[in-house]
Parts: structure tokens; sequence; C-alpha cells
């Protein structure tokens, strides 16, 4: 009974909203840093477009952001290794006064 105790005190109840589950498309990611924080902007680039809007940003710790590094790593490797390497095409370049900066 114990061992079930301490099994349910390591776990985290994590709940997904509807609205949170549909997700939102992203196909640009900017990320900037300050000593105590990562910010990752997601963003999504139509073409045609001249104007996009940052759709969700994300602030993290160091240790969380390098934490989500290991695991997308990790991600990547297994999807690859299911389902063949992952090819990364040739992309416009986009303009280094693209987007936010950072601020903290």
């Amino acid at each position: 009974m114990s061992d079930q105790k301490n099994k349910n005190q390591n776990q985290i109840n994590i709940e997904l909203d509807e609205a949170i589950a549909d997700g939102i498309y992203s196909n640009l990611a900017i990320i900037n840093h300050s000593v105590s924080e990562f910010v990752v902007d997601f963003v999504n680039i139509m073409p045609g477009r001249p104007k996009s809007k940052v759709k969700s940003r994300i602030i993290l710790t160091p240790q969380h952001a390098k934490r989500l590094l290991k695991a997308l790593h990790d991600n990547v490797n297994r999807f690859e290794n299911a389902h063949g390497e992952i090819k990364d095409y040739d992309q416009p370049p986009i303009p280094m006064n693209f987007g936010p900066t950072g601020e903290a």
C-alpha cells in the first residue's frame, strides 16, 4: 500500500483544456534570452502575407529551456528511427529585424 501511495505522490495531474488541445500551427519560432529566462515566440508565416503575428509565447527558465532542448532532441531521434530522416529543406532567409525583440 505504501508503494502505491508513494507512486501517487510522484504523479502530476495535468489537465488539457479543449481550446488548448486544438493547438496553434507555427512554422517559425523566434528565440530570445536574458540571464534569467528564455522567450520562445511561435509565429505562423503565410506566403504572400507581408505581416505575421506571434501566435503563442512561452517563457522558460534556462534550466527548463535545456530540458526542452534535450526532450526535443530525444523525440526527433525516436521519430527518425521510426520514420526516416527528417529532411531540412532550404527556406528563404528571414530578415534579422523580423519579429519581436527580447526584453526582460
